[in-house]
């Protein structure tokens, strides 16, 4: 089983409110000790990464205004989390880290060189969240006078992607490096190549400006939800953050996500799947329901309607308290409508349910109870469910992260479930099983 602690670098991630909680140490998130902290727990738990979110612009669709974002701190204030890393992994020798960038405000050039960079300070032990960024206010601050079109977003993503493994696996040639005090050769100036690309969104000539990195390539997270998010995934990614509210819907999501990427000439079990769990642990199930009711109490609904609504591009202020929340083609996170609309037919969510629902993890489901208890349910879904690993959300921070790693994971190492130690040196082979490299059968290395 593989374990990723999702979180963010800002105040408040996906649990609205929990800031004020007592203990929580949410208002650390600009001090690198915290971070030090954090990276320490979690490989400790062994743990294959850390998973930042990230995101462009602020709030501002909830009462067309982004003063109750600014005001609950709902993922605002932030920090880019890439200047975490090199400190995370200089008190680390395995943990893994992946990062959030968008392909729609970010150019691959300059992106393939951030992550190359990355990747050699960190030993390989570097992923790409590939995002394609839902917030119009984040089209403003960037100096876009709109957002493109959900569709276009993925046609400039896959693009990007394209001309990104271009500059990681073909510019530079295995043996290019050759060091050579006595003759004078560093590099071998044939073993270089540019990549000439010239398409729709981009123009590089090339060279890509970094020696290969130990992964060359990054792992490739995403998480695809619409139509042409979960191609674009099946295509791309070779692990897939799952973020739905019901089994049902996460097992669906799988077999045809494994479908999809057998029709891109992949191996479909080569895709490892990461949904989010928000797990609440007490060493008693009295005392797991007294903390996740204390958990509760500390939701901040508006704060919550806020944040859904940037993800669903809806104005839940507008709508009543009971009104059923309808399905709807957004611009935005499709996924996030389709996790109470379309994810299980069976259930109807209004406002008010959605709100109470995600005011934990959002979109995940919560599971409560002693570390066995978790463990089980944990358990069934990695054998049951057909799942790789499981995203952590966090409640209260870092007390969620603790607990999780003092309690669920020693079960799990006592069932076989979990690491004891780590078994490769890059992320790729310690959470892919294979070696350093993208296989063979991906995309990014059998590209015409």
């Amino acid at each position: 089983m593989r374990l990723n602690l999702f979180t963010m670098n800002a105040v408040e991630h996906v649990s609205m409110g929990s800031w004020r909680y007592p203990g929580d140490q949410s208002a650390r998130y600009t001090d690198r000790t915290y971070w030090e902290e954090v990276a320490r727990t979690a490989e400790r738990g062994g743990f294959d990464a850390v998973f930042f979110a990230d995101v462009r612009g602020i709030y501002d669709v909830f009462g067309d205004s982004r003063e109750t974002a600014i005001r609950k701190a709902v993922q605002t204030p932030s920090n880019d989390p890439s200047y975490l890393i090199p400190a995370m992994a200089s008190v680390t020798d395995h943990l893994g880290f992946a990062v959030t960038r968008s392909t729609s405000y970010s150019h691959p050039y300059q992106l393939a060189r951030e992550f190359s960079t990355l990747d050699h300070l960190t030993d390989g032990r570097v992923a790409f969240n590939v995002v394609t960024s839902y917030l119009e206010s984040a089209a403003r601050n960037l100096g876009v006078d709109e957002r493109l079109d959900h569709d276009d977003r993925y046609d400039r993503a896959q693009e990007f992607m394209e001309l990104c493994y271009a500059l990681w696996e073909d510019s530079w040639d295995d043996d290019a490096v050759v060091r050579d005090r006595e003759a004078g050769v560093f590099t071998r100036p044939e073993g270089v190549h540019d990549v000439d690309h010239d398409g729709d969104f981009f123009t590089v000539q090339g060279p890509h400006g970094c020696e290969p990195s130990p992964q060359r390539t990054p792992v490739v997270y995403q998480a695809g939800s619409s139509e042409r998010g979960r191609e674009f995934a099946a295509r791309n990614a070779e692990a897939v953050f799952v973020s739905l509210p019901t089994e049902r819907g996460v097992r669906d999501y799988v077999g045809d996500m494994r479908e999809r990427a057998a029709d891109h000439g992949r191996d479909p079990d080569s895709l490892a799947f990461f949904p989010g769990i928000v797990p609440v642990v007490g060493e008693t199930a009295a005392l797991a329901e007294a903390k996740y009711e204390s958990y509760r109490d500390a939701i901040d609904v508006e704060g919550v309607l806020a944040l859904l609504s940037g993800f669903m591009d809806m104005d839940l202020s507008a709508l009543d308290p009971d009104e059923r929340v309808e399905h709807i083609e957004t611009e935005a996170i499709q996924g996030a409508v389709d996790a109470f609309t379309t994810s299980d037919p069976d259930r109807e969510w209004t406002v008010r349910e959605v709100a109470q629902f995600a005011g934990l993890g959002t979109t995940s489901p919560v599971l409560v109870g002693t570390p066995e208890h978790v463990a089980d349910e944990l358990e069934r879904w990695f054998h049951d469910v057909g799942v790789d690993g499981f995203n952590v959300k966090e409640v209260v921070r870092p007390d969620s992260l603790t607990d999780f790693v003092d309690l669920v994971v020693p079960e799990f190492r006592e069932r076989g479930l979990l690491r004891e130690s780590y078994e490769g040196g890059t992320l790729r082979e310690n959470t892919l099983g294979y070696g350093p490299r993208l296989p063979a059968d991906h995309p990014g290395r059998r590209r015409e």
